[in-house]
């Protein structure tokens, strides 16, 4: 006995007009009240120490990459990389560089807020003419530093910027070196400096 015509049918398909996976994800996501795109961060300050670009050893780490939180060798006075600031001895004092000050064509730049602690600084200024891109920029105890990074690849493809925030612990002219705390927000072009509060979930 041939078999029914119903039966050769396709089996009808349920939910045919179900929604993409990615908008019922975002749905859900909102529904939680989370941004998907929203980075969280908590504060992680961490400390370095710089060599003075004076020093005459080649082996010393002068600069620093605040995006990478590593320290970089500088071996050549015009030698391009991928740092933000460098550490050097002008006029009998450290000085903190931004590569502009050494003719490398870069977004960073270094800003000081005198009588400042840390925990106080909690934005990056938005005033231009605050940040040095070019001149040196003294060292000294007491003092806060913002730096805004050069240019870097984002998350999601666009150029960024970072700003970061240091404080000198110890400053020794004698061994021409510095250590200081930093910390760093890392989401691009926020000019925040202390985790935002998030909602309890």
């Amino acid at each position: 006995m041939p078999p029914s015509t119903s039966s050769l049918r396709p089996p009808p398909r349920v939910g045919s007009a179900r929604w993409p996976t990615a908008l019922l994800l975002a749905l859900l996501i909102s529904a939680c009240g989370d941004d998907p795109f929203q980075i969280r961060w908590s504060a992680a300050p961490d400390t370095v120490l710089l060599y003075s670009l004076a020093r005459p050893e080649l082996d010393l780490h002068s600069a620093f990459n605040f995006t990478q939180r590593s320290t970089v060798r500088i071996e050549a006075p015009d030698e391009t990389g991928e740092w933000d600031v460098a550490l050097d001895t002008q006029g009998g004092q450290l000085v903190l560089l931004p590569p502009g000050a050494l003719g490398i064509d870069s977004r960073a730049q270094v800003a000081e807020l005198p009588g400042r602690t840390l925990d106080e600084v909690e934005e990056a200024p938005s005033d231009t003419l605050l940040y040095a891109a070019v001149q040196p920029v003294p060292v000294q105890l007491g003092s806060v530093y913002v730096i805004r990074t050069r240019s870097v690849a984002g998350a999601y493809g666009s150029k960024c910027v970072y700003f970061a925030k240091l404080a000198p612990l110890e400053i020794d002219m004698t061994e021409g070196r510095l250590r200081f705390v930093f910390e760093m927000n890392p989401v691009c072009n926020d000019r925040q400096l202390v985790p935002p509060e998030y909602s309890p979930e």
